[in-house]
């Protein structure tokens, strides 16, 4: 059977970067250029489609209430927020104060802040105690490899029927699928993706978003 895909290379994905609702935009341009500066923790933030896809896809399910793990600079956070109605609203866990207080920063200058609540911490223990006001609609993962499982056995009790989980760097740099693995985070990874593929509670699809999106609907 032949395999359909196109392979991308920097001139498709700049014009592919390009053609998008608000691919101009002055806040996130920003938001890039300032987290660019870090160097390689950089490499951390989600690319610019993957931000767009998140404002359609929260907007398209109707989420009024969306929680994220791992919002480092706040790129993303930004980008589901602006998906929320006016009286949404997204619950932010992060370990880092000094990453978040830059998120904090283009949080208000996006006029999102009041959308927005941070929990500082590790996301393992803050999420056992987190009561959300109201039944999760959408959750992004993207946070310590090791700890994605853990995260979804906390967030899928409290999601709604046909709420959303978006686990991000689901191909892990393009190594799986090719054979053993010898690092840890990829083997979480994974591991994974083939229970999402068979779980029974979610019905899933990794898609080639990036460094790999695995979209999760609970049923």
């Amino acid at each position: 059977m032949e395999l359909k895909y196109t392979a991308l290379d920097d001139p498709l994905y700049t014009y592919l970067c390009s053609m998008r609702s608000g691919a101009n935009d002055p806040v996130l341009r920003d938001l890039r250029e300032e987290t660019e500066k870090l160097g390689d923790d950089s490499v951390m933030m989600i690319s610019e489609e993957q931000g767009a896809f998140f404002s359609l896809l929260v907007g398209a399910i109707g989420a009024k209430t969306a929680v994220e793990i791992g919002s480092f600079t706040g790129y993303s956070s930004i980008c589901i927020a602006r998906g929320l109605p006016e009286e949404g609203r997204l619950f932010c866990f992060d370990l880092s104060d000094e990453w978040t207080s830059v998120a904090r920063r283009y949080w208000t200058r996006a006029g999102v802040e009041k959308k927005i609540s941070l929990l500082l911490g590790d996301a393992r223990e803050t999420m056992r105690k987190f009561q959300p006001p109201a039944e999760i609609d959408f959750a992004f993962i993207d946070a310590d490899k090791t700890g994605y499982a853990t995260y979804l056995e906390l967030i899928l009790p409290h999601l709604r029927r046909g709420g959303v989980i978006v686990f991000d760097n689901m191909l892990w740099g393009g190594r799986l699928g090719r054979g053993p693995l010898d690092d840890e985070s990829g083997r979480a990874i994974d591991s994974l993706n083939r229970k999402l593929a068979n779980d029974p509670r979610v019905e899933s699809v990794l898609l080639p978003i990036a460094d790999g999106l695995h979209v999760c609907r609970k049923r």
